[in-house]
């Protein structure tokens, strides 16, 4: 009898455990980011560009020249290499169509209107101004290109043998390279059509309150409930965007998590959000979809391209500044709350808001110390990305070395490419990099924290935290965002670099999944600002603990960060600094 009842406890466990998959957050996280995936691959991977392996194998043989006939990158090898970022899975006619249902509202500066609509005579007239600047940025380029030529014209007849005009050489090559990219730049602006995103808008609205109302609905909420109040956060989103689009607010960097999280906060502190609202606001299901989406970016392949260098600086001197700043905030600043100390921790010397969401959850912080660490985030980060590159480029930092700071310190991964395109194509290309290697560690900090918690603070003195606890605690959609990082960097490796960076990375990932994880992330803080009373936050506040806290451990981030990037790519690795 003892032993039937025994083995109806253990059944009745293995029910519940198996009934997670399909009745908890987490694991619909990853059902619903696996399913984005798969449309994502049916969508691109069956319809590659015409020709791809043809033409990526004639550039890959002219680079290949190249590099055995001089000491740098020629202009020659620059052109190729350009010429297979020209093919893309996303520019194709699907491509364009998906990215037109799912476009965020478009950039303005005086007409707010611009955002959703223009008529097709106003921009034939926003076309005309956009080519004119694109005919000065090509002037500008061709002059560049001229000059290098002519450099690296007086290397080559030496046989690159003069180390002097090979390094003039180079000097000219790298100003036309950022000639080159300021004119791509203008020339996508020119591409100016008549639009109306009313519509589109409203049915992007409709898939994604259906695309996450089915998993509620099987959780056991109601579906018509979350429906009618997601209209209303979805419209918050739309607002964030637009406010972001206004060309002041994109100079300075204020984007749209600000803007969600201070209209959010806005209608939560005045009239309050409405009861109606509230089942759709669903912070950590939007984003842990959204972060499961982020680790099929995190390319293996990609961090392996900068070498050792760049996993030193993200994967040494991050566990470094997180346990030292964790350590301050306990011992020195003494702040009463272990989960506010631990999640500003993460959020400040891992990657922001991604980082944040997921050592919340694994240290069970409140929802109201989530919410403090990602406005101090999102504040230092506007800051950060505006002042880094003008502060590098006033003291006439090396640009890789200044990419590196960047990648290592500014928490959002769209700040820290914004800041890198500031300074260069090299920055840029090593500041988003090294912030990409970092993104890898969320998993690991997750998981560490939750095995951190459990044996620190949850186990009774002299009991040892048993490992099933371990699993209780650890986020599991975590696990959606490392096996998603796996089998896409798998695939990319298959694929090979080329093949894989015009099928998946500008394909599934950029041409599908980001375009909606985007989305989820907005959703997510616009839920942030409507769920939070600054009433409930004031007793963080006091003494300024929290900023005191951010402040010495981005100050700490910034010197031990620079440090690490100059001894690694300067001093021990300076020929992996060469070929970047």
């Amino acid at each position: 009898m003892a032993e039937n009842s025994g083995n109806e406890v253990v059944r009745d466990v293995a029910k519940w455990e198996w009934s997670q998959l399909w009745k908890t957050e987490d694991w619909w996280a990853i059902w619903l980011g696996v399913v984005i995936l798969l449309v994502g691959m049916a969508i691109f991977l069956p319809n590659p560009p015409e020709g791809l392996k043809e033409k990526i194998a004639k550039a890959n043989t002219t680079m290949e020249q190249e590099a055995a006939r001089a000491p740098f990158k020629t202009i020659e090898w620059y052109k190729a290499s350009d010429s297979k970022g020209k093919h893309k899975a996303s520019g194709s006619d699907i491509g364009k169509k998906i990215k037109s249902f799912t476009n965020k509202p478009h950039g303005w500066k005086a007409n707010p209107l611009d955002s959703f609509m223009m008529s097709e005579s106003a921009a034939a007239a926003k076309k005309a101004k956009a080519e004119e600047k694109y005919e000065q940025a090509k002037a500008k380029e061709a002059e560049a290109l001229s000059a290098a030529n002519t450099a690296q014209g007086a290397a080559a007849a030496t046989n690159f043998s003069d180390e002097s005009l090979n390094k003039e050489a180079r000097a000219s090559i790298s100003k036309w390279r950022d000639a080159n990219y300021k004119a791509g730049k203008a020339k996508g602006k020119t591409k100016v059509k008549g639009y109306n995103q009313i519509w589109s808008l409203i049915g992007l609205m409709i898939v994604m309150a259906i695309f996450f109302g089915i998993g509620l609905q099987v959780m056991g909420k109601s579906f018509g409930q979350f429906v009618v109040g997601f209209a209303f956060v979805f419209l918050i989103a739309v607002l964030a965007y637009f406010a972001a689009g206004q060309g002041t607010m994109k100079q300075y960097g204020i984007g749209y998590a600000a803007w969600a999280i201070l209209f959010g906060l806005i209608i939560s502190n005045t009239v309050g959000t409405p009861k109606w609202v509230m089942p759709a606001v669903q912070t950590e299901y939007y984003i842990k979809t959204g972060l499961v989406l982020l680790g099929a970016e995190i390319l293996f392949g990609k961090i392996l391209s900068i070498g050792i260098p760049g996993i030193f600086v993200a994967w040494v001197v991050t566990p470094i500044v997180l346990v030292t700043t964790f350590w301050f905030g306990q011992k020195v600043i003494k702040i009463p709350s272990p989960t506010l100390n631990m999640t500003i921790s993460a959020d400040m010397s891992v990657c922001g808001v991604s980082a944040a969401i997921a050592t919340a959850a694994a240290c069970r912080a409140k929802k109201e110390e989530l919410t403090l660490a990602v406005g101090l985030s999102l504040v230092f980060t506007s800051i950060m990305m505006i002042v880094m590159p003008a502060f590098i480029k006033a003291v006439g930092m090396p640009e890789v070395l200044g990419g590196a700071w960047m990648g290592g310190t500014i928490d959002a991964t769209g700040a820290v490419a914004a800041a890198g395109a500031f300074l260069g194509e090299k920055a840029l290309y090593t500041a988003a990099t090294v912030k990409m290697i970092q993104n890898v560690l969320i998993g690991v900090i997750a998981f560490s924290v939750a095995v951190y918690w459990c044996a620190r603070y949850e186990c009774d003195p002299g009991q040892k935290v048993q490992a099933i606890e371990i699993w209780y605690r650890f986020p599991k959609f975590v696990i959606g965002f490392i096996v998603a990082s796996i089998i896409f960097s798998l695939m990319y490796a298959s694929m090979g670099s080329d093949v894989g960076y015009a099928m998946l990375d500008h394909g599934v990932l950029r041409g599908f999944s980001r375009l909606f994880r985007g989305w989820f992330f907005c959703l997510a803080f616009a839920s942030i600002g409507l769920a939070t009373d600054f009433r409930e936050l004031k007793d963080y506040f006091k003494g300024g603990k929290p900023l005191i806290l951010y402040v010495c451990g981005q100050s700490f981030n910034l010197v031990l960060t620079l440090t690490m990037a100059y001894i690694m790519f300067y001093l021990v690795f300076p020929e992996i600094t060469a070929r970047i």
